[in-house]
């Protein structure tokens, strides 16, 4: 693990927002910097698509097979 210095304005507003989704301190910043990374890499999508996208990776859903009577 490798130890970075952060502001404290940083933390302190981390720290409002981790009480709110029930998330740590370093797991909220990981959080804004997972999200900063896709934004920055897909510049053209907006921030409510990626949520969704991301949301949609966490369900738990059966492949669909084109062709199949299901």
């Amino acid at each position: 693990m490798t130890t970075v210095k952060l502001s404290d304005e940083l933390v302190a507003e981390a720290k409002k927002f981790a009480a709110v989704y029930n998330r740590s301190v370093p797991k909220q910043i990981e959080h804004w910097s997972r999200i900063g990374k896709i934004i920055e890499e897909n510049p053209d999508l907006p921030y409510g698509f990626i949520m969704d996208i991301l949301i949609a990776k966490t369900e738990d859903v059966e492949e669909y097979e084109f062709g199949s009577n299901v």
